[in-house]
């Protein structure tokens, strides 16, 4: 096998002398701020005009997430109202006592109604929550609805609600 020189590089190009300044026309100065894109008009200003747009409407995702956490907690509430209230009755809480540990644990606006079926305890309650308001004042308010039922235990007597007798007068 032979080996081959290898040929010298040629050495680089130098570059071209600046074209001369062209008498009568003076040498355009340097752009202060760069230079925008053919075809792209000055967006100086856009980025204000994007925020103020857009802040309004994060605000209102904002106020809307909000709300509806609310609704949820509300929802929450009115589960555990029905469920406290079915508890109290199946173990022979009187219906009137039963009812008002339901109230205490429930959302404002939530009424609960009770029904006896045999030895099943139906509480049902229900309730409306109002709408957000302000920027989301279009959208309706939430319904808040919830029902239990408990099977009332073997020594528990259904004691009926207050003021309510066995029908003899005095």
């Amino acid at each position: 096998m032979s080996r081959r020189a290898a040929a010298p590089l040629a050495p680089p190009r130098p570059a071209p002398p600046p074209d001369p300044p062209r008498p009568g026309r003076p040498r355009p100065a340097r752009p202060t701020r760069p230079r925008l894109r053919a075809g792209r008009p000055d967006a100086r200003g856009a980025v204000t005009a994007e925020l103020a747009v857009g802040l309004p409407l994060l605000l209102a995702v904002t106020a809307g997430l909000t709300w509806l956490i609310a609704v949820a907690i509300n929802q929450t509430r009115t589960v555990d109202a029905a469920r406290e209230t079915a508890r109290a009755l199946a173990r022979g809480d009187d219906q009137v006592a039963a009812v008002a540990a339901g109230e205490r644990v429930a959302p404002d606006g939530v009424r609960i109604s009770v029904t006896r079926s045999g030895r099943e305890v139906h509480v049902r309650a229900t309730g409306r929550m109002a709408g957000p308001g302000g920027l989301l004042a279009a959208l309706p308010g939430a319904e808040l609805d919830a029902e239990a039922v408990a099977l009332a235990e073997e020594g528990a007597t259904d004691r009926p609600a207050a003021g309510a007798g066995s029908g003899a007068g005095p």
